[in-house]
């Protein structure tokens, strides 16, 4: 199926939520299924990264396939994990949990899969991070890609904040986790996908531990900016996938959430025909 040239322009914004992100995954197949290619992209964290290398060229299916791939074997994961140890040997003892550099993770999983600028991608990007101390968000749209995306997804506690031009930088969902606003005005239909979730109890724990309830308070933290702004303004198409137990950093089981949320696929499709079927002449 393919869409002729007076479809109208689509905007694609790819929110954040660690592991959960790769449910974004359907839904760039979605689009590539119609034919359609966004106008502008605009990701936060996990849908950064997905988000530029969508950007970049590749298609949802080889997304996919990068994915399922990168997180097949652990001992592969743990080697890679390996080169990201700590240089110093003050590192190591620190005060605190080991935080990673954010962009040496980038080169080390997803390096050779992204271009060096956002002036190389095919679709124009917008990437999000966080002025921790201005406390206020930062866009990224020319210039190097790996630091931009590096910044999205510097997560506290996981990863050290980026310096650039003179302030600390970290993970884009502290202030828009959902990136939808501003695409209305250059597009004409916005597609939001929403992958935080919500803490889900375990069947097997009585209580949370440590890490549940770090990143499910980060979670609902996330979920009430969300809301909030949904109150104001909203996207043409929302899609979510369902809340489930998975973890921020559960990129282990990317099988099992791109199979969970291969339901996103046929929902995309359906909500953005229902949409353009006035709009869009459509051949087959």
């Amino acid at each position: 199926m393919t869409v002729t040239s007076n479809a109208p322009r689509i905007g694609l914004a790819l929110g954040g939520g660690g592991a959960r992100g790769l449910a974004h995954i359907p839904v760039l197949e979605a689009l590539d299924d119609l034919g359609i290619k966004p106008v502008k992209i605009a990701g936060t964290s996990i849908g950064a990264i997905l988000g530029a290398a969508y950007a970049s060229g590749l298609s949802g299916e080889a997304i996919r396939d990068i994915a399922l791939e990168t997180f097949a074997d652990r001992n592969s994961v743990l080697s890679r994990l390996w080169q990201l140890r700590p240089r110093k040997f003050a590192d190591v003892f620190k005060p605190g949990p080991v935080q990673f550099d954010p962009e040496r993770v980038l080169e080390v999983f997803v390096g050779a899969h992204l271009p060096d600028r956002f002036e190389d991608l095919d679709i124009a990007l917008r990437v999000l991070a966080t002025d921790f101390y201005g406390c206020q968000e930062v866009d990224f749209e020319a210039g190097p890609l790996l630091p931009a995306v590096a910044a999205s997804v510097a997560i506290p506690a996981v990863f050290k904040p980026v310096r650039h031009d003179g302030r600390l930088l970290v993970d884009g969902g502290a202030v828009n986790p959902l990136p939808f606003d501003g695409l209305q005005d250059t597009c004409d239909i916005v597609i939001a996908v929403d992958v935080v979730g919500a803490p889900v109890p375990r069947a097997d724990k009585d209580d949370i531990s440590m890490l549940d309830s770090l990143f499910g308070s980060a979670q609902i933290l996330m979920q009430t900016v969300t809301a909030e702004k949904l109150k104001r303004v909203q996207p043409d198409i929302l899609i979510r996938p369902p809340h489930d137990t998975t973890r921020v950093l559960d990129f282990m089981k990317a099988d099992k959430i791109l199979a969970a949320s291969e339901i996103l696929r046929k929902e995309t499709k359906e909500k953005l025909l229902a949409l353009t079927e006035k709009t869009m002449t459509l051949s087959f």
